[in-house]
């Protein structure tokens, strides 16, 4: 497997969790059960899972209310769409 496919795979594997973790947040939300702690969620977003947690949190209408939830998974996903565009683009991240 190349560069490219490991990047793809770690890229898909986090925004899985992203989506994810923001529905099942959700569903503990309204089970007033245990949540998941605020600062996983944008760790996960942080570390590459912005764009499915940023889906996730559209989807299942959720986090939608926080300034800081509305404005910052956007904006890091962005960021990580400019970031993994120019270093492919760019020829940073080379095919060895």
């Amino acid at each position: 497997m190349n560069v490219y496919g490991y990047i793809a795979i770690y890229l898909g594997v986090l925004n899985l969790a992203g989506f994810a973790f923001m529905g099942i947040d959700k569903l503990k939300a309204k089970r007033h059960a245990f949540r998941i702690p605020e600062a996983t969620l944008f760790v996960i977003a942080i570390f590459g899972g912005a764009l499915g947690s940023t889906i996730g949190m559209y989807v299942f209408r959720h986090k939608t209310k926080h300034w800081y939830f509305l404005y910052g998974m956007p904006i890091l996903a962005t960021i990580w769409i400019v970031l993994v565009t120019f270093l492919l683009g760019s020829g940073i991240i080379r095919v060895i």
